[in-house]
């Protein structure tokens, strides 16, 4: 009897190249890159480094909202790339820190032309926040493709995490550029889908 053979991770040999702090710093603009966005505590990192197998390969921080840098990783090569935004939106960052968050974010998804995708992370318990709203804003006026990953899923029973799931697909769904799936890194939950989204949008083969 035949077992399946297990997928190939494309993406466990991602190792970080540089960071920037404003738009003029970021890595030339050719390429093909997707982003991570989120806000803070929605568990961004944890979930780029569950994709990657790769347990430090994203920074994660028990002060919520601290890092303010662009993080560009390389994937299997640097025209290929995982982009780590700023997280957003922890309550104790200065309201001018928070905006400089936004200008910094929407002039990079306005004015990025390698950026194929957004995958959009999102805390299953406390979905679509404003913050959300307004990074799908931007998304649809730049025509730029999201993915959201309802993290955590593991904190929710399977049918609650289920009914939260088709809750967020019905109210977006006049969005024909977002699609939405289940993830949770802990539980190694929904990390195929993710790759296989995160493949093709960097045009990486996959067995």
């Amino acid at each position: 009897m035949n077992s399946a053979k297990p997928k190939t991770n494309p993406f466990q040999g991602s190792t970080f190249i540089t960071s920037a702090a404003k738009l003029s710093q970021c890595l030339s603009d050719d390429g093909l890159e997707v982003a991570f966005a989120g806000r803070s505590n929605a568990g961004k990192s944890s979930a780029i480094n569950a994709i990657a197998q790769h347990g430090k390969l994203a920074k994660t921080s028990k002060t919520p909202g601290r890092t303010q840098l662009i993080n560009f990783f390389s994937t299997v090569s640097e025209q290929q790339r995982i982009v780590d935004l700023p997280g957003y939106g922890y309550a104790k960052v200065p309201l001018a820190v928070k905006r400089q968050w936004e200008n910094f974010i929407d002039a990079y998804l306005r004015e990025r032309s390698s950026l194929q995708g957004l995958f959009l992370i999102m805390d299953i318990r406390h979905p679509l926040t404003d913050f959300d709203s307004m990074i799908l804003s931007w998304s649809k006026q730049s025509q730029l493709r999201v993915h959201i990953l309802l993290t955590k899923a593991d904190k929710l029973k399977f049918g609650a995490a289920k009914s939260t799931l088709l809750k967020v697909q019905r109210d977006l769904k006049d969005l024909d550029h977002v699609s939405v799936q289940l993830f949770s890194a802990t539980q190694k939950m929904g990390l195929d889908e993710a790759r296989d989204k995160l493949s093709e949008w960097l045009d990486i083969e996959t067995d």
